[in-house]
């Protein structure tokens, strides 16, 4: 009897054909349900959490309850899954930020990282990095640099002074009584020229001109000597009783005899007594 019922239901449900407008929509949005489930709304979801998942030390139990929905008209129900997103276990609690109003309080605050100025890195230069011998090469090269400036310096110094009391060429001028026709009130007028590293000596005896006499003295060899300053000086060295000539160049001396009213070199051997 029962199976007969059912088949007699079965065969007298109307066709889609035979629906009208508005239960075809209503069939037509039934399927769709049944496909494509509609969210869960916002007022219908309810969590059980134990109070340990705030911490995060365990998982929490998260039951998503079961929502029944029913079509309009067909008096059909259609569960909804839970969301996927109710199931999440790796999202971290959240904890709103407080915000205060009033000055806050620094004196208890514990840093978060410590900040140990050691640890920095250092812009500025840092001398004790290098090793001792760094030092000892640096002093050392300083006094270097500092003995060139120096003797440069020492070097350009003499030759101005040079240059304001001798001139270019270095001349030296004296007078000196030397027993060639002159005497104390005239004595005789000398002259010494470095011209071109060649030392060249004038003797005017008496102070007179048209009886000068021309010594040549030793050539100059060497870096710097055109510049050389010649001076003369006047010493018995050989005690005859006459003076005889000395020209001294830088630490060089030439000794000049006093013989016959005139002057001639020392000869090699020749006792002389500077």
């Amino acid at each position: 009897m029962d199976q007969n019922n059912t088949r007699r239901s079965r065969n007298t449900s109307p066709t889609i054909g035979q629906l009208t407008d508005k239960q075809r929509i209503l069939f037509d949005d039934d399927e769709y349900d049944e496909v494509f489930p509609t969210r869960m709304p916002s007022s219908a979801r309810r969590y059980h959490s134990d109070a340990r998942t705030e911490s995060g030390r365990t998982r929490p139990d998260v039951q998503a309850m079961t929502v029944v929905r029913t079509t309009q008209g067909t008096g059909r129900r259609n569960a909804i899954p839970p969301r996927s997103t109710a199931t999440q276990t790796n999202v971290p609690a959240i904890y709103p930020e407080r915000r205060t109003t009033g000055p806050v309080e620094t004196e208890n605050v514990t840093p978060r990282r410590s900040r140990d100025l050691s640890l920095r890195p250092q812009h500025g230069f840092n001398w004790s990095r290098f090793h001792w011998s760094i030092y000892v090469g640096l002093a050392m090269l300083v006094m270097l640099v500092g003995w060139i400036a120096l003797s440069s310096f020492a070097t350009w110094w003499q030759v101005t002074q040079d240059d304001w009391h001798y001139g270019r060429p270095r001349t030296f001028q004296t007078d000196y009584a030397v027993g060639h026709n002159d005497s104390l009130a005239n004595p005789s007028h000398f002259l010494a020229l470095n011209l071109n590293r060649h030392v060249e000596i004038v003797e005017m005896p008496g102070g007179d001109a048209t009886k000068a006499k021309i010594y040549i003295g030793p050539v100059l060899i060497g870096q710097g000597q055109d510049l050389a300053v010649v001076k003369l000086s006047f010493k018995d060295v050989n005690g005859d009783g006459k003076p005889d000539m000395i020209v001294s160049i830088q630490d060089s001396r030439f000794v000049f005899i006093n013989e016959n009213g005139s002057f001639r070199p020392a000869r090699p051997g020749e006792n002389v007594q500077m």
